[in-house]
């Protein structure tokens, strides 16, 4: 690793355990608002190999809460930036970048060779379809529930996914993945607090996004850069438990 990269980390890990994370491969699904800070921690904490999943472009909007996206990256695909980022960060770190929407059908190929997936990804189906995938085969998981909407860091709770509580999106995802046949294992990161929601169709909504790669569409729901962040870093964290030995995680 070069120079005094990783000096600070390894003081308070030990360099085995920056070794350690040196020798793994992680899997960063959705590069938006929450993916982005997961992808910059993991980059930033030396993980050796990164895969990174999406397949849209950045736009204008998304400026307000995602860390890749800045006037100079309007219309560039996010995997492309972010790949750029995370080896500008870590240039010793293999980053793979796949411009692809999740999927039933693609949704297992992509989790080859990985120690743990980060699903960061908003859309449902792409989400359910990929949670079942990692699921089925083993894959530590952990996954981010609603950001959006929310106004306070301090709520943001990490439970097992069948736990959690309060989230629209938890709890569509909850049942669908039940109906699969997916049980507990799934450490989430999610929020309570309260907000007013309901899962419509989005042609009702004249400002809906297109969904990347399909022609489904996606409601615009407001954000706020300090909740999302937040949110990012708690699934990182949650992945560097899972992926260091037990009890380095641990506060003293």
């Amino acid at each position: 690793m070069p120079g005094d990269q990783f000096l600070r980390l390894s003081r308070l890990i030990g360099e085995e355990n920056v070794a350690a994370l040196k020798a793994r491969s992680v899997t960063v699904a959705g590069i938006g608002a929450v993916g982005g800070h997961a992808l910059e921690a993991m980059a930033r904490c030396g993980i050796g190999r990164i895969r990174i999943i999406d397949s849209d472009a950045v736009s204008e909007s998304n400026i307000n809460r995602q860390i890749i996206a800045l006037h100079s990256t309007i219309g560039r695909k996010k995997v492309e930036v972010a790949a750029e980022r995370a080896k500008d960060i870590n240039p010793g770190c293999i980053v793979v970048p796949l411009d692809v929407y999740i999927s039933e059908d693609n949704a297992s190929s992509l989790l080859d060779d990985t120690d743990i997936l980060l699903d960061c990804i908003d859309t449902l189906d792409s989400k359910t379809a990929l949670l079942q995938a990692a699921y089925e085969r083993g894959i530590p998981t952990v996954s981010s529930m609603g950001a959006a909407l929310r106004r306070s860091i301090g709520l943001i709770r990490r439970a097992d996914l069948m736990d959690t509580f309060g989230c629209p999106l938890a709890r569509e995802v909850r049942s669908g993945l039940r109906k699969r046949g997916v049980g507990r294992g799934i450490d989430a990161v999610f929020s309570p607090e309260k907000v007013r929601f309901e899962y419509i169709d989005a042609s009702r909504d004249d400002k809906a996004e297109a969904v990347g790669g399909s022609d489904r569409r996606r409601m615009v729901l407001g954000s706020l850069p300090t909740v999302t962040a937040a949110f990012g870093l708690m699934v990182a964290e949650a992945a560097l438990s899972r992926l260091l030995p037990p009890g380095v995680m641990d506060p003293d």
